[in-house]
């Protein structure tokens, strides 16, 4: 079954904020990138101004929760509103898994980012709810996973 997990998005302060929980929960990050380590997508160049942002960190809270998050910027940022800024992350167990929440939690609501390949070797999507929930559904192909330092 899929597991649930809170990604939070921030407007520039990602590293303080994480590193602020990772003193609290304690722990380690698995994970940790920014926009500038990103491969050039489709001709678009990462802004300098958003080079040094995140963009994704994990913090394992405990074997079954994981808190994520990243930076806005870009064409992104002006959607950005403390107090709205999270998202419910659904990891999936397979494709087929992830097409099936995709397609029925997005009924009746906005895809912004439909179903996909990623550079980092996951299917992933986002999407606003019917009822204004902003979910991701991802699912990291064994097949397809880059390996991190």
């Amino acid at each position: 079954m899929a597991s649930v997990n809170v990604y939070l998005t921030f407007n520039g302060n990602c590293k303080e904020a994480f590193d602020f929980y990772k003193s609290v929960f304690g722990g380690e990050y698995p994970y940790i990138g920014t926009f500038g380590e990103m491969p050039p997508m489709e001709g678009k160049e990462t802004p300098e101004e958003d080079k040094d942002k995140i963009m994704h960190v994990a913090l394992p809270i405990s074997k079954e929760t994981v808190l994520m998050g990243s930076d806005t910027g870009g064409e992104w940022a002006s959607n950005y509103k403390a107090g709205n800024n999270f998202s419910i992350s659904v990891n999936a167990e397979s494709k087929e898994e992830a097409e099936k929440l995709f397609n029925g939690l997005s009924a009746g609501g906005q895809v912004t980012m439909p179903m996909a390949d990623t550079f980092w070797g996951a299917y992933f999507g986002m999407f606003t709810d019917k009822f204004g929930i902003n979910w991701m559904v991802n699912y990291d192909d064994p097949a397809k996973m880059q390996q991190h330092p």
